[in-house]
C-alpha cells in the first residue's frame, strides 16, 4: 500500500523516501544502518525483515542474498513487498505475486524504486527519472523530487496519508529523520519539515557527539556561527 526509494550516494549516505494512503508508514517500513544499507519493507508489510536484513548486510551478505532468504523463510511472502540496498553494488527487489496491482519494483545501480496498490507504473518511472535528473543536489532534495514526482504520476492510488525521509550518513544515528504520520498532502508536508530542517536542525545536529567527536561543540557562541554559516551557503547556493 505504498511507494519507496531507497538510494546511497558518493558519500556514503544511504536515503530512504516512502509515501502511503496508509497511518504511519515511516514506523515500521523504513530500516537503515550507518555503512551497511537500507531497506523497506511493504505491502503486507513484515517488520522482522528489517533488523535480520540489515543484519544480514553487516554481515557480508549481498541485497539479493537477503531478499531471497528472508522472503524464503516467509510464508506471507506472496504479499510482501521488499528492496534492499547495500554499501556497494547494485541493490535487489521481490515483490510478491499476491500483492495488489499496480505493483512492481525497478532496481538501478545506487537507487531502486518498489511500490504498490499503485496508479500505474508510471508512478515508478516517474520518481526514478526525477531522481536521476536531480543529480548533483543533496540526498535528500533528490528524493523528495522523486516522491513528488511519483505523486504526481498517481501515486497510492487509494489516496493520501503518511510520508517519511531517512538519510542515514557517517554515524550510528540518521543525520535526518522526519515523518508525517497523517496528513492530507503529507509529501508536501514532508517537503515544508525538510525547509524548516534546514534552519537550525541540521547545522546543530553536526555539532552533536559523533563517532569521530564523542563530545561534539559545547559552546553556543560557536554552535550559532556554524548555523549561520550553514544557512548562509544554503543561500548562496540557491
Amino acid at each position: 500500500m505504498t511507494w519507496s526509494i531507497l538510494a546511497r550516494d558518493s558519500a556514503g549516505r544511504f536515503g530512504v523516501a516512502i509515501a502511503s494512503r496508509f497511518f504511519a508508514v515511516g514506523a515500521l517500513c523504513v530500516h537503515t544502518r550507518r555503512g551497511v544499507g537500507a531497506l523497506s519493507t511493504q505491502a503486507l508489510m513484515n517488520p522482522l525483515y528489517g533488523p535480520a536484513g540489515i543484519a544480514m548486510l553487516a554481515q557480508g551478505h549481498t541485497p539479493a542474498e537477503v531478499v531471497a532468504a528472508l522472503t524464503a523463510a516467509d510464508v506471507g511472502r506472496a504479499q510482501r513487498q521488499l528492496h534492499v540496498l547495500g554499501a556497494q553494488r547494485a541493490g535487489a527487489a521481490y515483490t510478491g505475486d499476491a500483492c495488489i496491482d499496480w505493483c512492481g519494483h525497478r532496481v538501478y545501480d545506487d537507487f531502486s524504486v518498489a511500490g504498490n496498490m499503485l496508479a500505474g507504473p508510471r508512478v515508478l518511472q516517474a520518481s526514478a527519472e526525477s531522481f536521476v535528473a536531480s543529480a548533483g543536489r543533496p540526498l535528500a532534495e533528490r528524493l523528495l523530487a522523486a516522491m513528488t514526482a511519483g505523486e504526481a504520476a498517481g501515486g497510492d492510488k487509494r489516496g493520501k496519508q503518511s510520508a517519511a525521509l531517512r538519510i542515514h550518513g557517517d554515524e550510528d544515528y540518521p543525520e535526518l529523520d522526519l515523518r508525517v504520520d497523517d496528513h492530507t498532502e503529507p509529501i508536501t508536508e514532508l517537503q515544508r519539515l525538510y525547509d524548516v530542517s534546514l534552519q537550525r536542525f541540521q547545522p546543530f545536529v553536526a555539532c552533536l557527539p559523533g563517532r569521530k567527536d564523542p563530545v561534539g561543540e559545547l559552546d553556543r557562541t560557536r554552535i550559532e556561527a556554524r548555523i549561520e554559516a550553514f544557512v548562509a551557503a544554503r543561500r548562496r547556493a540557491t
